[in-house]
């Protein structure tokens, strides 16, 4: 198979020589996050990471790692009160972060424009777009202002909605942008609702229907756009049953936080295609060759080979050493050999 018919019999739940693997890592460290628009030799290395990782392992799918880039800017320093909520706006389709967007997807994706691989942009809820836009500078790599949003939310969840929506419209935008005009296969939305900061109902009115509307919309240019349910920088869980009647091609999610294997979780989301598997880190950036074929063994004997792509719980640790993804990719071939 090719690398592009093998993942899309995986999206297909079909038979495969052998599972396709995903595995996607940052390119720039904690300082560098988000610093797109300032530091444009970050902005650069953000770019030239994904040349330099293709050099050592050629994937079997490709995301564009946005780091320098990666949340919509959203001014919330006045918001006191949900009622502040209905002043907060996203930047304007013109703005200096669009283009860059633009720039930086273009210039990852002509990286593998050689390749029959899928290559997906990402892109992120609304949800965590507020959620972190509301927390102090400080706090960006903690998860956000937890207490300031649920106070929100239970002072006014119409407020948060309304912004949430606002949000949703500019992803929607960008996601369109990337789709149509940076020649990505699909989008990986990324969300979460770690600990259930938002009670699932309230989840399921104010919330969920902003991320359905996003994946509406890119899945009238794409029918391969797929969920990651981010365990986030402090590892908590999400609950999968908040996402299972979500219209995508396939989930990922943090198997270490959530305490969900692939297979129980393929149940629990309709047997729906899956991916992930390996902890963020342990095994995979610290085990002996034998113990990562080890782990793909037990992994594939746990899950199958249907429906089922090994990967990460979200990104692997950014200095690993690449040539230890081909470690996987060699074991699923030979467990697919000795399964028949």
């Amino acid at each position: 198979m090719t690398k592009r018919k093998r993942f899309e019999a995986f999206l297909a739940n079909k038979s495969v020589d052998r599972v396709p693997i995903a595995f996607f890592h940052h390119f720039c460290g904690p300082k560098d996050m988000n610093q797109g628009l300032v530091n444009q030799e970050a902005f650069e290395r953000n770019i030239e990471g994904h040349r330099r990782a293709r050099e050592i392992f050629d994937p079997d799918v490709a995301k564009v790692m946005n780091d320098t880039l990666m949340l919509v800017p959203v001014d919330c320093s006045h918001v006191e009160t949900a009622k502040d909520l209905r002043g907060v706006d996203p930047p304007a389709m013109d703005s200096v972060f669009v283009k860059k967007t633009i720039e930086l997807t273009k210039r990852v994706r002509a990286i593998y424009e050689d390749s029959d691989i899928p290559v997906y942009g990402t892109s992120f809820s609304p949800y965590t777009v507020l959620r972190f836009s509301l927390s102090p500078k400080g706090m960006l790599g903690k998860g956000g202002d937890e207490e300031k949003f649920k106070r929100l939310m239970a002072e006014d969840p119409e407020a948060v909605s309304e912004a949430l929506g606002k949000m949703g419209e500019f992803i929607c935008c960008l996601n369109e942008l990337m789709l149509k005009e940076c020649g990505i296969d699909g989008i990986y939305l990324s969300v979460n609702n770690q600990c259930q900061i938002v009670p699932p109902k309230l989840h399921e009115l104010y919330v969920a229907p902003h991320e359905k509307k996003i994946i509406d919309q890119a899945n009238k240019r794409s029918k391969i756009n797929l969920l990651h349910i981010c365990g986030g920088p402090i590892g908590l869980p999400s609950t999968l049953e908040l996402y299972k009647d979500y219209a995508v091609a396939g989930y990922n999610w943090a198997i270490e936080a959530e305490g969900i294997k692939l297979g129980e979780g393929k149940k629990i989301l309709g047997g729906a295609p899956v991916f992930g598997g390996f902890r963020r880190t342990g095994i995979i950036d610290k085990g002996t060759r034998e113990e990562v074929e080890k782990e793909v063994y037990q992994l594939l004997d746990e899950c199958g080979q249907v429906g089922i792509m090994l990967g990460d719980d979200c990104t692997v640790p950014t200095d690993i050493d690449d040539n230890r993804l081909e470690w996987v990719r060699q074991a699923a071939i030979c467990y697919a050999g000795k399964m028949g």
